[in-house]
């Protein structure tokens, strides 16, 4: 895949009910914190940009992390934002709207 900064949302759905739902979701929410992906958490999703290989290995990150602790299911919902030729930014979308 290409060079380019790409925006990816990614929303982690706990379905396990051996603890709180949120508790993965903030183990999850760690994983990325120590990558040093730019992210914004919100409350449905966390939206991720950088480099495409550097997102899919943040996602595979996170699935691995889930499964080594124990969470028995969950669902990873991902939207990617690619473009052929230049960066896509949080910032390009939003910044009208702040």
């Amino acid at each position: 895949m290409h060079n380019y900064i790409i925006n990816a949302s990614l929303q982690i759905v706990p379905v396990d009910t051996d603890k709180h739902p949120y508790e993965w979701v903030d183990e999850a929410i760690a994983v990325i914190q120590q990558s040093g992906i730019k992210y914004e958490v919100g409350p449905f999703a966390t939206v991720l940009e950088g480099h495409y290989d550097e997102i899919m290995k943040l996602i595979l990150n996170i699935n691995e992390y889930l499964y080594s602790r124990g969470c028995a299911e969950w669902l990873t919902n991902l939207q990617v934002h690619i473009r052929n030729e230049g960066n896509i930014t949080s910032e390009e979308k939003t910044a009208k709207f702040r």
